[in-house]
């Protein structure tokens, strides 16, 4: 397999996804700002909607989309527990939390990578996007994880978007047990291991 990413860009989600798998895959630098491979390839000409993460299957089918890739990859390994069983109540708990980050978390910190987005359309982004965490942040109390005490692809993806609040000017720190997550899925050797890989840990 092949993952395209952009470093620190929500295809670590997938990157910290299969390092936690422990399948065999390659990774391809695809950044976000500039759109060229190292050997100068256009990466629209893979993607035609220039963004990561996509992932290159051994037979040459792509997936994009975190949400759906994230599930791929933790299906290639049910042992593993990174998502619960399909078709079990569960799994789609864990549908209802990527679709919750994808759209509510991700999506919300978008405008705020726009350049120039005016004063006041920040202040109403930022206060949806910060009751939006807090409301993560209570229902993460009393547990490790988002589904309980099992790590779970839901967390990886989770885990990376949340991280961009100190870039766009988002105060988290008196969110107290979303804050332990993040320390705790830090510690991870996968999520380590991913963050070393893409240049943002030492």
């Amino acid at each position: 397999m092949k993952l395209y990413y952009s470093a620190g860009a929500c295809s670590l989600a997938t990157h910290i996804a299969l390092w936690e798998s422990g399948l065999s895959f390659e990774t391809i630098s695809a950044p976000t700002n500039t759109h060229r491979l190292a050997d100068g390839t256009d990466y629209y000409s893979i993607n035609p909607l220039g963004y990561v993460p996509l992932l290159e299957l051994d037979d040459g089918q792509r997936l994009h989309e975190v949400a759906v890739i994230l599930q791929y990859v933790a299906d290639l390994v049910p042992e593993l527990h990174l998502a619960p069983a399909n078709g079990s109540f569960a799994r789609y708990k864990l549908q209802e939390w990527l679709n919750f980050i994808a759209t509510e978390i991700h999506k919300g910190f978008s405008p705020l990578f726009i350049p120039d987005l005016p004063d006041d359309a920040i202040t109403a982004v930022k206060t949806r996007l910060s009751a939006r965490l807090q409301w993560i942040d209570s229902a993460l109390s009393g547990k490790n994880y988002l589904m309980g005490e099992t790590f779970t692809v839901a967390d990886a993806y989770l885990f990376v978007v949340q991280s961009w609040s100190k870039s766009v000017g988002i105060d988290v720190s008196d969110l107290v047990n979303l804050s332990a997550f993040v320390t705790r899925t830090a510690a991870r050797p996968a999520v380590q291991a991913a963050l070393r890989a893409e240049g943002l840990l030492k």
